[in-house]
């Protein structure tokens, strides 16, 4: 009954999914991405593979920070020269809502897990929306120097130990964005974790969110890449600084400095792939044939041996082992590892996928105060 079912799902997989030729598909293809460790993990488990298996030519863009405005500027001007964006989650769904992601059918684009489990049904809860195609579970936390601690006090290990100067002095390094900073503000501020939603979408709540930013804003470095953060605390300009954990991952293990992580109040978030309307036949086809092999099971567990960030797949977790280079197991590094998920903060995509470009528009406002 088994072996019946799977045959079954391989037949119906071909009939809705015929081989497109190669002959049929772009030679060269331009994938956008955040840069840094995380691109090179993409490199090694995707981009490498992929290229060696088809001959097809990969460029890098690191402009995934940038990707929503771009992308609204070139369906504008009608010239998309991107053919797969990696996005977070919100950003995907704010690109679906404007009509700038097709629109995505797991168990069509995207390979069944090895024992013929469907996409859908492997991806799960993940597949949060129609255009997003989840890749890693990641979290925004902090990283400090663990050698700039104050004497005769407690390393920090606290979310609300950012906002406390007086105990913990020196430079902060935080997103130039609200997403996560006002979270955390208005934790600091008293709000109960399953309120903070509540009160982020009245305006009194943003107000309340930047009035406790404004106690520590004198002290902070606004970044912009992912890498930033990473750098300030290797060059020992920051204290502490918020960036993705595989960022502090990569600063703590393989460049050996003295950081240390501060898991509390995590914020988890996904990462994934979105493909641009509007593309030729030729580059779509070729976009879609990148996603099916970028996304199986065994792909999603290799980006695993380069950093620390969870894959997307229920079928690719048991397969995470050890690093490539550093040979240390990766599962205590993740951030869905209990140990480091005891105070998590989840993530509310369709709150910034409604919000977000009010409150940017606030945020930067009060930036430039």
């Amino acid at each position: 009954m088994k072996l019946t079912k799977l045959t079954a799902l391989a037949v119906t997989t071909a009939l809705v999914a015929p081989a497109v030729s190669a002959q049929d598909m772009a030679d060269e293809m331009t994938i956008v991405s955040w840069g840094g460790a995380y691109s090179k993990s993409q490199q090694n488990a995707y981009h490498e593979p992929y290229m060696e298996k088809t001959g097809v030519k990969i460029i890098n863009d690191e402009s995934s920070a940038e990707a929503v405005a771009k992308l609204r500027a070139m369906n504008e001007a009608g010239n998309v020269t991107w053919d797969v964006v990696d996005v977070v989650a919100a950003d995907a769904l704010r690109l679906c809502d404007e009509g700038l992601a097709m629109e995505i059918d797991p168990d069509e684009h995207l390979a069944a897990a090895p024992d013929g489990t469907s996409a859908e049904d492997d991806f799960g809860d993940l597949l949060v929306g129609d255009c997003f195609i989840p890749q890693i579970v990641y979290s925004t936390t902090f990283g400090y120097r663990t050698d700039m601690v104050p004497e005769g006090v407690e390393p920090p290990s606290q979310i609300c130990d950012v906002f406390d100067l007086e105990k913990y002095p020196g430079k902060r390094a935080l997103e130039k964005r609200p997403i996560n900073n006002m979270e955390w503000a208005l934790l600091c501020d008293g709000v109960a974790k399953d309120d903070v939603y509540d009160v982020l979408e009245t305006e009194e709540g943003q107000e309340q969110a930047l009035a406790k930013l404004d106690t520590i804003k004198d002290e902070v470095i606004w970044w912009s890449a992912g890498a930033d953060t990473p750098q300030l605390l290797a060059d020992g300009e920051i204290f502490m600084g918020s960036t993705y954990n595989g960022r502090l991952f990569s600063v703590i293990e393989e460049q050996d400095q003295p950081v240390a992580m501060m898991w509390d109040a995590q914020v988890f978030d996904l990462d994934g792939w979105i493909i641009p309307t509007g593309l030729p036949e030729d580059r779509l086809n070729r976009a879609l044939d990148y996603i099916m092999f970028a996304t199986d099971t065994q792909r999603l567990a290799d980006q695993a041996k380069w950093i620390s960030y969870g894959p997307a797949r229920k079928s690719s977790a048991p397969l995470v082992g050890q690093h490539a280079e550093l040979g240390i197991d990766m599962a205590p590094h993740m951030p869905t590892d209990p140990e480091n998920a005891k105070n998590t903060f989840l993530y509310n995509y369709e709150f910034w996928a409604d919000y977000r470009d009010d409150i940017d528009a606030k945020f930067q406002a009060w930036l430039a105060q």
